[in-house]
């Protein structure tokens, strides 16, 4: 799998962006992908050293409007740590 498909989305929400304080990026990636797949496309996609990675699977949610019912789908989430100085730079522009 290519690293540009491994890494589909920063995730942007202000659990995420709190955890920047913590040197901790959230990723939105491919359901497929595993941790070492993970690791080596934030390394070689944004130059930094990465200390750990956690993944999370968010699970699907039940959605209703009237009387149609359906469910979003669910996704795969990293949380990936760098070491303590390097920046991911499309991070950085937000404010909390």
């Amino acid at each position: 799998m290519d690293v540009r498909q491994v890494l589909l989305a920063p995730v942007v929400s202000e659990k995420s962006y709190s955890l920047i304080e913590d040197d901790k990026y959230s990723f939105r990636v491919h359901p497929r992908a595993h941790k070492t797949q993970i690791r080596q496309a934030v390394e070689e996609l944004f130059d930094v050293t990465v200390v750990g990675v956690n993944v999370v699977n968010v699970r699907s949610k039940p959605k209703r409007r009237g009387f149609s019912k359906g469910t979003k789908p669910g996704w795969k989430k990293a949380i990936v740590q760098v070491q303590a100085g390097d920046r991911i730079d499309i991070f950085e522009g937000a404010q909390v």
